[in-house]
This record gives C-alpha cells, structure tokens and sequence, in this order.
C-alpha cells in the first residue's frame, strides 16, 4: 500500500520542486555552458527497478571528451576532466537536481537505493541478495547518509537491503532530513566515488 502512497507523493513533490527550482535550473545550465563546451544535461544508462535500464539525468560535470559509462574512479586523474563549474555542482550535490524529471516520469523515487551504472553488475548482484533491486532507485537513500562514496559495495547492498526492510513515509523521512545535513556537511565526498575508504586504500598500498 505504501509504495502507491509513496509514487503519489514523489509525483507531486517533484512536479513542485521542479516548478520552484526553474531559475536555478536556469542559472546553473548558463553556467555550464559558459564554463565548457558541450551539453548541458548529462544522460547516462543506469540500472531501475527489476535491473531494467534506464536513461538517468544529471547537470554536466565533466568535459565532454569524457569517456562515457566509464566509473569516474576508474579514470586516469579524473579531476582532470572535472570542470570548474563541475566541482560546485559535485560538492554541493546540484548535478542531481535533473534527476526530478526521472522521479517525475516514474524510474526514480525520491528516497531509494541509489541507481547503479549498467556495467556494474557486481552492485547490482550485491543488491539482489538485500531485494534492493525490487524497488525504484532513489535521489537519496539510507545508504547515502550513512558513507556516500566512501562505502564498499557489500556495505552499500546492505544498507540499501535495510531501506527495503524498514521502507515507510517515517523512514523515508529520516532518509530525507538525513540527506539534507549530509549534503550541507558533504558528508562521505570523495571525488571520483572510489566506494574505497581511506582505511582500505592504506591496507591496499
């Protein structure tokens, strides 16, 4: 019953965000297109819910010789390929902002497992253990707030199988609140989205 409820609300939600949030939608793509060349929306293939395949939207944040599909971690220097304007919209999570219209359209939720890319198969399967795959990836998740890009994959897919659990408008509220400081602290940044640690890259060396 509650995930009706919950599609209803991100429906509406989103429909209004996006209507509120028009001019800065408005001033962040002149930017972008001021600050490089190239598009302004960032479209990539991710995994939705079923691990069917959709086309998730983000503000530009990288140069658009950037190789595509390729995690930004796996670079060679991604900061290279950043942009000025692409280190705010990161720090400060806008790039997402775009990622309304998929809520809107009914691939995303507002709060849920975060889309995974379509080649990283090993997420996903991760995910399938928690039932993670069977509902609509999110904006912002349990496991956003609690690592972000910091967390392993096998922490990740168990968060996000404790999102599936305990999903309820209580915790998706806690989530949301949750997201919030997270991003004012930018909590669990780390450029490129290693999904390593300080602590393991040590061991790692």
């Amino acid at each position: 019953m509650y995930i009706i409820i919950k599609r209803i609300i991100d429906f509406i939600l989103s429909l209004i965000a996006i209507i509120i949030l028009s001019p800065i939608f408005l001033v962040l793509a002149i930017w972008i297109k001021i600050d490089s060349p190239g598009p302004v929306f960032f479209k990539q293939k991710r995994i939705g819910k079923n691990r069917t395949f959709f086309q998730m939207y983000k503000f530009r944040t990288m140069r658009s010789d950037t190789p595509k599909d390729t995690p930004t971690h796996m670079l060679n220097d991604p900061a290279s390929f950043i942009t000025r304007s692409g280190h705010f919209l990161r720090k400060t999570s806008l790039d997402e902002l775009p990622q309304l219209i998929n809520i809107l359209k009914g691939e995303m939720a507002i709060i849920g497992p975060r889309p995974a890319l379509w080649n990283q198969d090993d997420l996903a399967d991760e995910r399938d253990k928690y039932g993670a795959n069977d509902v609509l990836p999110g904006l912002s998740g349990w496991a956003q707030i609690n690592g972000r890009d910091e967390l392993p994959i096998p922490l990740k897919a168990k968060l996000d199988g404790e999102y599936v659990r305990n999903m309820s408008l209580l915790f998706d509220l806690r989530c949301f609140l949750g997201t919030i400081f997270s991003v004012l602290r930018s909590d669990g940044v780390v450029e490129g989205g290693t999904g390593v640690t300080n602590k393991t890259k040590k061991e790692q060396s």
